[in-house]
């Protein structure tokens, strides 16, 4: 199906609610063709799996890139919340190097943004209170193919967040900048890389000198497209020799898509291809929009050969000194992941540069994309956030 057809009212809605009875009618077919475990696109998963996997897929693919990304209301429009969100100065003087010669040929500045903020709060009630010499942060930035989602807890991603709150420790705060999402044609074009990664240096420096966290007190994460975004800010932290703002004490990379430019898919024998019934992100990866939107003005090739892109892609052009001076890295992925080549690609990369010590791995066997998010994917999504907590306690 072409990308966004129904994009437009009344067509989007007539489309929405179409697709809303098509699925609904679907269920007792699906009800049958899972019935036996065989049939299963992992047979180690129940019915409800396969279930639901099957209608993430089918919402992803129909609803997302039939009609329009999902696109979360702005912080600012969350009244209520208004305590936990905090402003962000742009910092166009910490842009510098490859960075700045990147962004001045996509026409991309520095601009100010928000954070949402998850865990203790002052006596106030007001978040981003100054930080405690023994309290530790996690900055995470959520998923979505840099294209749709947003940093309010209420969004897909909530469910990790709450993971890490119970399991990272007492003296644990959460904080997710709200960074600006990429868009390509047939939409309005706007902030291609590296967006992004300026909106994560100027939520670390305030994290540093505004809060007053340490920077070995805090863990970088992300989750998907987020994942490579953290590890974007954590290669620049390495390189750039920012004043007051050295590395982190942590990357923590969960199920990170590390190839937008396809370089597995023509392999049979590939995680891409042998997964792409068992996860729901071949639509995402397939459509091609994301890679689109994050190049801009510079040639879609350099969504296959570029680090900044995707660091784990056969074509990608990397040294060792590409990664080096990252610190302690956790990557989390899932078995059943289409993506998952390109997780294991940059796993091999950085035990190359960093060495086995420094790089911790967890695949979670029939593990679909991003298992943090899906708190009915249990035992397995709180086993393996004790295990991460576990890492991040051992920083």
């Amino acid at each position: 199906m072409a990308l966004f057809v129904f994009r437009k009212q009344p067509l989007r809605t007539i489309y929405v609610i179409g697709v809303v009875v098509y699925t609904l009618a679907s269920i007792p077919v699906l009800v049958i063709k899972y019935a036996l475990p065989s049939q299963r696109p992992r047979q180690s998963w129940s019915l409800k799996r396969a279930l639901i996997v099957h209608l993430i897929r089918s919402t992803i693919d129909r609803l997302a890139y039939g009609a329009a990304p999902f696109q979360d209301p702005p912080l600012a429009s969350y009244k209520k919340d208004v305590r936990l969100i905090a402003s962000i100065e742009p910092t166009p003087d910490l842009v510098v190097g490859e960075i700045r010669e990147l962004a001045e040929r996509n026409g991309v500045k520095a601009e100010k943004l928000a954070g949402f903020w998850l865990g203790p709060t002052g006596p106030d009630g007001v978040a981003g209170q100054r930080a405690r010499p023994e309290e530790r942060v996690v900055m995470h930035f959520h998923g979505g193919a840099h294209i749709m989602g947003g940093a309010h807890s209420s969004h897909s991603t909530g469910p990790c967040y709450q993971g890490y709150l119970e399991h990272f420790g007492s003296n644990i705060r959460v904080f997710v900048p709200e960074y600006r999402l990429s868009s390509a044609a047939p939409f309005p074009a706007a902030n291609p890389f590296p967006a992004s990664l300026l909106d994560a240096i100027a939520s670390y420096r305030y994290l540093v000198q505004d809060v007053g966290f340490e920077p070995g007190q805090i863990v970088l994460a992300g989750d998907s497209a987020g994942g490579g975004i953290a590890l974007n800010l954590a290669r620049y932290l390495a390189t750039a020799n920012l004043p007051g703002l050295p590395q982190a004490g942590g990357l923590l990379l969960l199920s990170p898509t590390m190839d937008w430019g396809r370089t597995y898919a023509d392999d049979p024998d590939s995680c891409y291809n042998r997964n792409a019934k068992a996860d729901f992100v071949e639509g995402v990866i397939e459509s091609g929009y994301t890679p689109r939107a994050l190049c801009g003005t510079l040639p879609l090739e350099f969504a296959r050969t570029s680090a900044w892109i995707s660091p784990g892609s056969r074509e990608t052009e990397w040294t060792p000194e590409t990664f080096a001076g990252l610190p302690p890295t956790l990557i989390v992925a899932g078995d059943a992941e289409q993506t998952l080549d390109g997780m294991r690609t940059i796993r091999e990369r950085l035990v190359k540069t960093l060495g086995e010590e420094k790089v911790a791995y967890i695949e979670v066997p029939d593990a679909p994309h991003d298992i943090f998010l899906l708190n009915w994917y249990e035992p397995e999504r709180t086993e393996t956030l004790v295990k991460s907590g576990e890492w991040v306690r051992s920083l």
